[in-house]
């Protein structure tokens, strides 16, 4: 079982703003195609996706706080892989349509940078060559809420990716 904080399931307030964000994914690729809840899916939905997502029924999606999706049904989440730390400490991650998942960011504020730089959940986990494409009023956004200091998106997801290096064999491993 993961241990969690009693803030595990209250909707952060910098999640709350980013929902408020209307993101347009044009034809050409431009722009995010991320789509962002304005609260978590709930435990039973949760579970209900993860072992729908994974074919293991003996899983539940505990560890996992789903707050958007992209285009084909990606999901983003908070991942509580940092046992005893609040959920914005926790890192962020996309399990995508397909079985394709990777790390986004360390953690949420990590995750504000990210957004900001013009990479969705998707492209942050999925496209590395991806170019940075900056939002002035998602830098914004994430000037109010970030608990760092701005760093480029690149920069953010390869140190996270790095600290969690095992995460897509983690989860291939709870596929069946």
């Amino acid at each position: 079982m993961t241990e969690k904080t009693s803030d595990d399931r209250l909707f952060p307030p910098a999640l709350a703003a980013v929902a408020q964000v209307e993101f347009v994914y044009g034809d050409e690729g431009e722009g995010l195609d991320f789509s962002p809840y304005d609260a978590f899916d709930s435990a039973e939905e949760t579970t209900d996706w993860l072992r729908l997502w994974t074919g293991n029924r003996e899983l539940d999606g505990d560890a996992y706080r789903v707050f958007g999706q992209d285009g084909s049904g990606g999901l983003a989440a908070l991942w509580f892989a940092r046992p005893g730390r609040p959920l914005a400490e926790q890192p962020v991650v996309f399990m995508g349509s397909e079985g394709e998942c990777g790390v986004v960011a360390g953690d949420l504020s990590g995750f504000l940078w990210v957004l900001a730089d013009g990479f969705g959940p998707k492209e942050a986990a999925l496209h590395e060559d991806r170019e940075a494409r900056p939002d002035a009023a998602l830098a914004e956004l994430a000037e109010r809420y970030a608990s760092t200091p701005r760093r480029p998106a690149r920069e953010i997801i390869t140190e996270a990716q790095s600290e969690f290096s095992t995460f897509v064999e983690d989860i291939d491993a709870l596929c069946r």
